[in-house]
């Protein structure tokens, strides 16, 4: 009997490869932007977020942004004075490299460096991190009941965690059971010390480097480790064609950029 067609999985993951056409567009996008606007700046995000870079490109709406293969956007600004689309554009090409993004304006370097500065001081825009992240800071859960922050607030302020995620508990590793409708948590047996060292399980020491167990005990207790910041690196002036370095950063170096970015952003941003 042939096989039903009716019934096929389709996979709404899938996502189309990046064509030429694109990578020529990105690269035509970058030099006319280089001609267009009096600025261009080299800027680094830590701990990409969608949202936190829509409120970024909605403040700068007069300007542009570019992501994408950071040797695609470094070859398009030059990597030699003999390839270099404008005077110096060349220079900013040691600074593309990582998680890294191009801005084009025509706002006074002071102002864009300001905004950026600002974003840091008024405030984190703070996150769940993502497995593959370095913790900032211990996390250790005490033992006995569990509460919802996992000890981070005082149990007076804090309210016990609900049965239903006991399962989930055990399941991520945590030494955990039901006593009378309460999680809690067991110390390991006598004689096989304090995995923790300090009266708790330890899920994560600083410096640690999250995988996605660790990740999802911080995310079901609540806690935030992960900081959305903006960097500027260096940027270029056309009335001067004088590259400026504000911090070199040290980046990563399998030139992929922010390709990973769910959105139009390899294209540009008006």
């Amino acid at each position: 009997m042939p096989k039903s067609k009716r019934n096929r999985v389709v996979h709404l993951t899938n996502v189309g490869k990046k064509t030429r056409e694109h990578k020529e567009r990105l690269f035509e996008n970058v030099r006319d932007s280089i001609s267009t606007y009096q600025h261009c700046f080299v800027f680094s995000v830590d701990n990409m977020r969608n949202t936190h870079l829509k409120e970024v490109r909605q403040e700068l709406s007069d300007s542009r942004l570019f992501f994408g293969k950071t040797k695609l956007m470094a070859r398009a600004l030059g990597r030699s004075p003999e390839d270099s689309y404008a005077e110096n554009t060349y220079r900013l090409a040691p600074y593309v490299r990582g998680t890294v993004g191009l801005l084009f304006t025509n706002r006074p370097p002071e102002a864009v460096l300001d905004y950026f500065s600002s974003q840091s001081s008024t405030g984190a825009r703070v996150d769940f991190a993502r497995a593959g992240a370095v913790a900032p800071r211990d996390f250790v859960i005490p033992y006995g009941q569990v509460y919802s922050t996992g000890g981070e607030v005082p149990a007076e302020h804090d309210v016990p965690l609900g049965h239903t995620l006991e399962p989930e508990l055990r399941r991520l590793g945590m030494p955990t059971r039901m006593v009378k409708g309460r999680v809690i948590l067991e110390p390991p047996p006598e004689g096989e010390g304090d995995e923790g060292g300090d009266g708790g399980y330890v899920v994560c020491r600083e410096g640690d480097v999250l995988d996605s167990r660790q990740t999802r005990l911080l995310k079901l207790f609540s806690v935030c480790m992960s900081e959305f910041r903006v960097r500027v690196r260096a940027y270029w002036s056309a009335a001067t064609s004088e590259v400026t370095v504000v911090d070199a950063g040290d980046g990563d170096e399998d030139g992929n950029g922010m390709e990973g970015v769910k959105d139009d952003a390899e294209a540009g941003s008006d």
